[in-house]
């Protein structure tokens, strides 16, 4: 089983200063992470939040390729409908170049309403949006030459986008699925797959199973890190740091649950609970909670699904529960 990381920094601050030293630990902690060895970190977007998640994923990246050496960098995920496709292309090749091609480009169409109202973008065109972007992306990073696309969003008359990325076709491409017939599509496109953190070890094992199923049915052979599944690491080592951990939980939950749900419609399809009885029972059915004993256990549970790439967000991202992680669980899953 490998391990990564899945995330960004967060504010607790309202200034400049506090913001940079939030920014500055992160980087502490991801290049921590790689001494210690884990083997990638996600890296989320998401806007208008009001407690500063990372926002420029890819800049984050780029800077992270100078200050590490062998972790992998993706993004988890990039949300499409939002950007120009030519200068995304441009951007995630540089990553790939700089980083001496060590991205994981992570794509999606989006899902809290705050940032489709933010950008004055209307939800229902969020999958037209998404294919076309991804359709230029691709054409831009495979097409030998100069090349022209017109379509309904976007135009691009006789240009080559440079640089190239180093990864041949193209960096892998991640989408996050949880629909089963979506999560078969993107097995047939060639793409891996990122597995959400609030769905049961089981759910995301039959998730997995159709995944693999579809590639194998294709003549391909499976492999399991083509397929990360999140995980909410919560390290807790007595029943008083178990009842903070749910807390800490129950308030990013709840944020979650916020910026998702559209107040004008039926609610979000996003699985967030809603009451602090439904917070707590979650937790316990879909996190890395409890002393480093039960965390393995909870893991080897994981496995059992077939499970092999686990991403852990540890919200707060303490260093010191990152080295326990790595001193006292992943020993059990080296083979």
């Amino acid at each position: 089983m490998k391990f990564g990381l899945f995330g960004g920094a967060t504010s607790r601050g309202s200034d400049v200063a506090s913001d940079s030293q939030d920014y500055r630990k992160y980087v502490d902690y991801i290049c921590e992470a790689e001494q210690l060895g884990f083997h990638s970190v996600f890296m989320v977007e998401h806007h208008f939040t009001g407690f500063n998640q990372v926002s420029a994923s890819l800049t984050f990246l780029a800077y992270l390729a100078a200050r590490t050496s062998t972790l992998r960098l993706g993004t988890a995920v990039t949300v499409l409908p939002w950007h120009n496709p030519a200068l995304l292309a441009e951007q995630a090749a540089t990553v790939d170049l700089l980083s001496n091609g060590r991205l994981d480009f992570g794509v999606g169409r989006g899902y809290r309403y705050s940032e489709f109202s933010g950008f004055c973008v209307p939800m229902e065109e969020a999958e037209e949006r998404y294919a076309e972007c991804l359709e230029v992306i691709r054409k831009a990073w495979t097409t030998e030459g100069r090349f022209s696309h017109h379509g309904k969003r976007w135009n691009y008359e006789n240009v080559v986008f440079e640089p190239a990325p180093v990864q041949r076709p193209h960096p892998p491409l991640w989408v996050g699925a949880g629909n089963l017939e979506v999560i078969r599509t993107v097995a047939r496109a060639g793409f891996n797959v990122l597995l959400d953190q609030l769905s049961t070890p089981e759910v995301s094992g039959q998730r997995l199973a159709a995944y693999r199923e579809t590639v194998q049915a294709m003549g391909k052979t499976f492999n399991p890190m083509q397929v990360g599944l999140t995980r909410g690491l919560h390290m807790a080592m007595n029943a008083r740091e178990r009842e903070q951990q749910h807390e800490l939980r129950a308030q990013f939950l709840d944020n979650v649950r916020k910026l998702t749900v559209n107040p004008n419609a039926a609610a979000s399809t996003l699985a967030v609970p809603a009451s602090p009885e439904e917070f707590r029972t979650q937790t316990e059915a879909t996190t890395l909670i409890g002393t480093p004993d039960e965390i393995i256990e909870r893991l080897k549970f994981i496995q059992a699904q077939g499970i092999e790439y686990v991403l852990l967000m540890d919200v707060g991202g303490s260093i010191e529960s990152l080295r326990r992680f790595a001193r006292e669980v992943m020993p059990a899953f080296r083979d």
